[in-house]
């Protein structure tokens, strides 16, 4: 778990899957190798305003990855 470490598509996708099994968060932060608070943020920029079929707040990884590719292109305009 390192520092400099950044969340894929991959990673995104592993949580939705595990998420959508009804994983415990800190069971899914041990399988992607992020800390639990790194997988909270994630369910929150993932949610895609629905609940899922377990009654949780339902994930999306294509949508977290959309977002934070629409954040760091923000962020490039603005520092050129």
């Amino acid at each position: 778990m390192g520092r400099n470490r950044f969340m894929n598509f991959e990673n995104r996708k592993k949580i939705e899957e595990l998420y959508g099994q009804s994983m415990a968060v800190a069971e899914i932060a041990a399988c992607v190798g992020f800390n639990r608070a790194s997988v909270y943020d994630e369910l929150k920029r993932g949610f895609t305003g629905e609940m899922d079929k377990n009654g949780r707040p339902e994930y999306s990884a294509e949508l977290a990855q959309r977002k934070v590719f629409e954040r760091r292109r923000a962020q490039l305009a603005v520092s050129e």
